[in-house]
């Protein structure tokens, strides 16, 4: 995975990646069926002997118009660059939306970004791909101006798990249930997240279970509840059991609080990423603090448990370096 481009702007393309097979969405968690356009795409431009990318759009559209970020991302930019490049592709276009954004005809995005700017060789996209002013950019638009342009149009259907389609949205679904095993199968990897360390209330550490706590973002709805986790801070891998929610005390907004087993540093201010592993319970209010932290004693014995079995579901989930 030598390398990979990160760009946020088309006026940035190297003149090397010129002429690439695209991949375009919004490919949010880049999940299974993503990764069937992702196969075709690399399949397309080895056959090709060209670049292979994805360009895709941040903040997601439909938080855009909506009031106030209301959606569960599974895959902020960061986490679509890191998978953009575990999947071997050679590079990511993250553009930014916005309202003005999105008023660019269909007929300028093909012809001023797609061909003037990219000099695209061909393009896939997913069945359900809409784009430009009122949506106008159906697949079959785009297919249409391929043929008219000169670059080819590859349209693919959603895959099928259990009968249905595979989306973002069943993934939301099953990780807001605590459905971690579910979840993590339909994305073909361990769902993951990152976030600064932030000092918490140090309650965890009165019962001698320091955690380091990260904020989460505006739309998270990952079920409240405990779950074991392997995080990677820097390059180094550190089991835990982590907490999201706080039944007992305060519980607006919490943050997602990891305790890090034989683990004693001050790593504030630092990144944390974390990859869940397994639902360990959902939330439970206790009659004291004894009884709290005999189910802290618990939850952690079960944590060391599935973490000692944990492997990588994929090659994928292999190469975004949560397992050794």
């Amino acid at each position: 995975m030598t390398g990979f481009t990160r760009l946020c702007s088309l006026a940035d393309l190297p003149e090397n990646l010129r002429g690439a097979c695209v991949a375009i969405g919004n490919f949010d968690g880049l999940h299974r069926g993503h990764q069937s356009i992702v196969a075709a795409l690399r399949a397309r431009a080895e056959a090709a002997d060209v670049p292979a990318l994805m360009l895709t759009f941040e903040p997601h559209p439909r938080d855009v118009f909506a009031p106030a970020p209301f959606m569960f991302r599974l895959t902020q930019g960061d986490a679509k660059a890191r998978l953009a490049q575990a999947m071997g592709l050679d590079g990511i276009i993250i553009l930014p939306f916005d309202k003005a954004f999105s008023q660019n005809e269909a007929e300028v995005f093909v012809e001023t970004m797609l061909v003037e700017q990219l000099g695209v060789r061909s393009v896939i996209v997913g069945a359900d791909f809409h784009f430009g002013r009122q949506r106008r950019g159906t697949p079959a638009f785009l297919r249409a101006a391929g043929e008219r342009l000169g670059f080819d149009v590859e349209i693919l259907d959603l895959m099928d798990e259990s009968d249905e389609p595979i989306s973002s949205s069943r993934i939301r679904a099953a990780l807001s249930e605590g459905a971690v095993t579910a979840a993590n199968r339909l994305l073909g990897y361990h769902w993951f997240f990152e976030g600064c360390v932030v000092k918490g209330d140090q309650r965890g550490r009165e019962l001698g279970f320091p955690t380091a706590n990260t904020m989460t973002p505006a739309g998270f709805q990952l079920a409240q509840g405990v779950y074991a986790v392997r995080a990677r801070l820097g390059d180094r891998l550190l089991d835990g059991v982590a907490a999201y929610g706080k039944p007992m005390f305060d519980n607006q907004l919490p943050p997602f609080e990891t305790h890090l087993f034989d683990f004693d540093e001050d790593i504030y201010g630092q990144t944390l990423a974390v990859a869940l592993v397994g639902h360990i319970r959902g939330q439970e209010v206790f009659s004291g603090l004894d009884e709290l932290m005999a189910a802290m004693d618990r939850d952690a014995s079960k944590a060391r448990d599935l973490l000692a079995n944990a492997t990588p579901v994929s090659p994928v989930d292999a190469r975004l370096g949560f397992f050794a």
